[in-house]
């Protein structure tokens, strides 16, 4: 037997035997496997840390797989990774081939549900309990969200459904005081007052006790005190929004009490209606470090454990955007910022600290923001949303119907456009181009440095008309400085072509050089604006043998299909293809490997080049 109890949980049923002492041990030693992992790899970590107790609590009071717990943004899931069979391969991390950095269900039974984006878990849990329900299979299901993820309008359309079922469903809340930002709005307001008053859970747990030992009838009076809604709790709570809501209370208590997790989640199990238990945890819990600045730990690259430094590196497309932001604002009261919980990641940190009246965080609301945004609009102010392109993906809808009829002057500040490399299928941000594509009123650039960020984002602001999009990709601007003319530029001459924008200018015109090198010259026309694609671009490239469109996005709907049919409407005779990502969800890996899987990098384009030159 290993003197590390964690060598000896091989399945979350050995901790079901586990003393309390014990389970306090296990705690510690997953703690130490988090940060020992994630300061190599890197990853999330302070919000893991914070969830280790109850992660811990929750495999010892339920059985997974036949429990099913999902997981809320579920980069929460590394301690549940580690305790469900994944320990050995955790030094895998987000790499290729590796660990998933969220609940994957193809790599183990006891994931249950995907979750890369927030505020899902309810609804996902309602509808597995219901299967369970239909299919008269036994067992729980419990939904983990956090207080942050409660900011999302998702979360409450689940718990307005499922609060009318009988459904042997959980929730757990989570309750950090956080997202990646700080919480903002009325909930993260109205869960500060009940943090404030644990009086009722103090008064319901001692009058059960109390009422238990009451000769005979001491249990069916304890369980019908359970059901009631008594007005002791309405005067202290002044009527609890979850139970309202059809939900049983539970809470708040402290997530980091094992003995008392244990205990609660025990008696929500014997509840006959969906419960809620309400937990309040530390973000970066056991690390100094992250649990003094958890913003600053939620993700994280590699780092040193015993100084708690890594490389903030302010050299990064989005920290430009938000310091192009801040200098257009100091000049233009007008101009409005919109986050959804992402002010750090999308770097409007001095934005923010500017201009506090002019600066909306919207909460985990992606789809509020931009009608938010929108109504900013129509009122004459001039607001820009800074959003993943990923998190873009929740409010097309509202990009349609809310901004794109009505062709208000909203600008959307598309971050992390293209490949995202080790966050995987979740949060790669492939599809933006395609989809904004597709959509009437919608002007979109795409720069491939931070001096075209900042005409474009001016352009985008001042000189259109409607609805527009500037999108940018994740870290920094290449090496080779590229000066653009106008909305497209050509680089070299010769009989064929490449097409292409953004990041992938880098990579073309590394090959481009390579070809010239062997004597086949390629000239290669570079998009600034993708849409619309202005005419002359399309020319420049009309009397090449062959056209090579490059793109680091779906080829499905992509900016390559468009510029295609773009060239057979202008009569040309040459051959035509596109290098673009395929039918499929690029997994996680490094940016530079999934460039290379897709054929992006500038060795395989020289090939690609090379076959079609030959065929030709």
């Amino acid at each position: 037997m290993s003197d590390l109890i964690l060598d000896n949980i091989k399945t979350p049923e050995d901790i079901r035997n586990l003393s309390l002492g014990e389970m306090e041990a296990l705690c510690a030693e997953v703690r130490q496997i988090l940060i020992g992992t994630v300061s190599k790899t890197g990853g999330h970590l302070a919000s893991n840390l914070g969830v280790v107790e109850l992660t811990v609590a929750l495999h010892k009071v339920f059985s997974s797989p036949l429990d099913k717990i999902v997981w809320d943004v579920g980069h929460q899931s590394y301690a549940h990774k580690i305790l469900t069979g994944r320990k050995d391969k955790f030094s895998t991390l987000r790499t290729k081939g590796g660990i998933a950095g969220f609940p994957k269900p193809s790599e183990s039974e006891h994931d249950a549900f995907i979750a890369g984006h927030s505020s899902t878990s309810i609804s996902a849990a309602f509808g597995l309990s219901q299967a369970k329900s239909l299919k008269g299979e036994p067992g729980y299901v419990i939904a983990v969200i956090g207080d942050g993820a409660l900011t999302g309008g998702m979360a409450y359309e689940a718990l307005n459904n499922a609060g009318r079922s009988h459904d042997n469903l959980i929730v757990v809340l989570n309750d950090n005081k956080m997202s990646i930002s700080k919480n903002v709005g009325s909930i993260a307001r109205y869960l500060a007052v009940i943090r404030s008053e644990p009086t009722y859970y103090k008064f319901k747990t001692g009058v059960e006790r109390l009422v238990k030992k009451i000769p005979l009838v001491g249990n069916h009076l304890r369980d019908f005190l359970l059901r009631s809604k008594s007005a002791i709790k309405n005067s202290l709570y002044h009527s609890n929004w979850f139970e309202e809501m059809g939900f049983s209370y539970l809470g708040p208590l402290d997530g980091h009490d094992l003995h008392k997790l244990v205990s609660v989640l025990e008696t929500a199990k014997k509840m006959r209606r969906p419960a809620l238990v309400h937990i309040n945890t530390v973000k970066g819990k056991g690390y100094e470090y992250a649990e003094r600045n958890p913003k600053d730990f939620h993700g994280v690259p590699g780092f040193d454990i015993s100084t708690g430094e890594y490389n903030q590196s302010k050299n990064s497309f989005s920290y430009f955007f938000g310091e192009t932001l801040t200098e257009l604002a100091e000049k233009d009261k007008r101009i409005c910022a919109i986050t959804a919980a992402m002010t750090e990641g999308t770097g409007l940190t001095a934005f923010r600290e500017k201009f506090r009246n002019r600066f909306y965080d919207v909460g985990i609301a992606e789809q509020h923001a931009v009608t938010f945004g929108a109504a900013l609009a129509v009122s004459g102010l001039l607001p820009v949303f800074a959003v993943y392109s990923s998190f873009l993906q929740r409010s097309v809808d509202q990009v349609i119907h809310d901004a794109a009829i009505m062709n208000v002057k909203l600008v959307l500040a598309v971050d992390r456009a293209g490949i995202v490399g080790e966050d995987g299928e979740t949060h790669q941000g492939v599809f933006d181009a395609a989809f904004l594509n597709s959509i009437p009123n919608m002007t979109i650039y795409s720069p491939a440095s931070y001096e075209q960020l900042h005409r474009d984002l001016y352009t985008a602001i001042y000189e259109e008309k409607g609805l527009a999009a500037v999108r940018y990709p994740r870290g920094a601007q290449g090496k080779r400085r590229i000066d653009f003319q106008g909305p497209y530029t050509v680089f070299g001459e010769g009989p064929y072509a490449f097409v292409t924008y953004g990041r992938m200018i880098q990579n073309v015109l590394e090959a481009q050089e390579e070809l010239l090198k062997e004597g086949i010259g390629f000239r290669t026309v570079c998009l600034d604006r993708i849409k619309p694609i202005d005419s002359m671009a399309v020319s420049a490239v009309l009397d090449c043998q062959q056209v090579i469109f490059v793109e680091e996005g779906v080829q499905a709907g992509g900016i390559g299909e468009h510029y295609g049919a773009l060239l057979a409407e202008g009569g040309f005779r040459g051959q035509y293809r596109i290098r673009a990502v395929g039918d499929v969800f690029l997994g996680q890996a490094s940016v530079c490997e999934s460039f290379q899987d897709c054929g992006l990098d500038a060795l395989s384009l020289c090939g690609l080049a090379k076959e079609a030159v030959q065929n030709g």
